[in-house]
């Protein structure tokens, strides 16, 4: 091989290494090196304290968290009041976020890891909002990191059928942030009943109870001396044997009562709150209240009505020859206990504006009839069945007979 040959040689080989190089970089352009470091905290700098809203977002579906004087609310339901407890934790599980792996990724493998924005495809994007209502910082929410047993996910989502340890996620829309967290986020959904307030009202010690149905023949008012005592019902019939056992329930009747949603602008007859079942309940501690519920609605639900009235006590009695020091403790006692009980009837005042959504089960009591208190007849097993003395026995002929 002469000199001519090798150079032409070595000039074809450095062409193709250049082109082979041009091409690497050409397929690896589109790809990101990472800005997360491990371990580092994804939205630093973050102040907790100056948020004004959280807003969720996923497909056309959004929920907005916003803050309002020292309350925090939830717009989609008119500005019911929200959990405060879910906010803080949900926001502070934020804070804390740390990338366990930053992840290297172009465009095309955004819709792998889910993180699309919701106009575009599944992503979850939560903005926590500054006082302007603008966001402050943005998180986009994608695919989560499960584990099933010992066998991880490689990484990208696994083949189903674990349970969610992480979630790929995206800071302020910059790819170069993608990164691997460890937290779910399991919560960040635009579903605004799982963001309420659920603390509700608390019927306490009952001794009156006036169910009243638009059929009045259905109607009944049970009550009882004290809250150890059995229920009697006003006005029994003779013929009207009531079953303990089924008035014993009024005993605990709303002891804890939940509910599941707020109903917006409530229509009462389209909702049959114009001609409700209605329980009137008065209590030992002279606390009135009564509750209308409307006809069922999907899901085997009721829309509740509330009102809470109370005759408290603002002074007290004191006793005969009551030495100053205790009076001092019982005044103490008194006053504390006076101010739970105005607490508690400004809050159920307060709730007892709305329209609520309420599960059967919660009810149940409520929406008895007059004649479900009864004890049930007892069926005859015997009866119809033929007289076995009376009844004629066919006897064999004898022989010759």
């Amino acid at each position: 091989m002469n000199t001519k040959q090798l150079a032409i040689l070595v000039a074809v080989g450095l062409a193709l290494g250049g082109a082979g190089l041009y091409v690497r970089n050409q397929q690896s352009a589109g790809y990101r090196q990472s800005s997360a470091q491990l371990g580092g905290v994804l939205l630093a700098g973050l102040d907790a304290s100056s948020l004004a809203g959280v807003r969720i977002t996923q497909g056309t579906n959004q929920l907005n968290l916003l803050k309002s004087g020292n309350d925090w609310t939830v717009k989609e339901r008119g500005g019911y009041p929200a959990n405060f407890a879910s906010i803080q934790d949900f926001v502070r599980k934020l804070v804390d976020l740390k990338a366990t792996q930053p992840i290297q990724v172009g465009p095309s493998r955004l819709p792998v890891l889910e993180l699309l924005a919701p106009d575009k495809g599944p992503g979850v994007l939560v903005e926590l909002l500054g006082a302007d209502g603008k966001p402050a910082k943005s998180l986009l929410l994608g695919k989560k990191h499960t584990k099933n047993g010992a066998q991880d996910d490689g990484g990208f989502g696994g083949m189903g059928g674990g349970w969610p340890v992480g979630r790929y996620v995206m800071v302020d829309n910059k790819i170069e942030t993608t990164a691997l967290v460890n937290e779910p986020l399991a919560n960040a959904e635009p579903k605004p009943d799982q963001w309420l307030e659920k603390d509700w009202f608390k019927v306490e010690q009952p001794l009156s109870v006036t169910i009243s149905h638009p059929d009045a023949t259905n109607s009944f008012t049970l009550t009882r001396t004290n809250e150890f005592s059995e229920w009697t019902l006003v006005d029994a019939k003779p013929e009207e044997k009531v079953d303990t056992a089924k008035t014993g329930a009024f005993s605990s009747l709303l002891s804890s009562p939940s509910f599941d949603d707020v109903i917006v602008d409530a229509q009462p007859a389209a909702l049959g709150l114009d001609a409700p079942v209605q329980a009137k309940i008065r209590t030992a501690g002279g606390w009135t209240y009564t509750v209308k519920v409307g006809k069922a609605q999907e899901g085997d639900r009721h829309p509740v009505q509330f009102t809470t009235e109370a005759q408290l006590v603002t002074q007290r009695t004191p006793g005969k020859d009551e030495k100053k020091e205790d009076a001092e403790r019982l005044d103490k006692e008194f006053a504390e206990k006076l101010k739970k009980q105005q607490e508690k009837l400004a809050a159920e005042q307060a709730r007892g504006k709305w329209t609520y959504l309420v599960s059967k089960w919660s009810i149940d009591s409520m929406l008895k009839k007059r004649s479900e208190l009864m004890v049930e007849a007892k069926k005859d097993d015997a009866a119809g069945a033929p007289d076995a003395v009376s009844s004629p026995v066919a006897l064999p002929k004898l022989g010759g007979e």
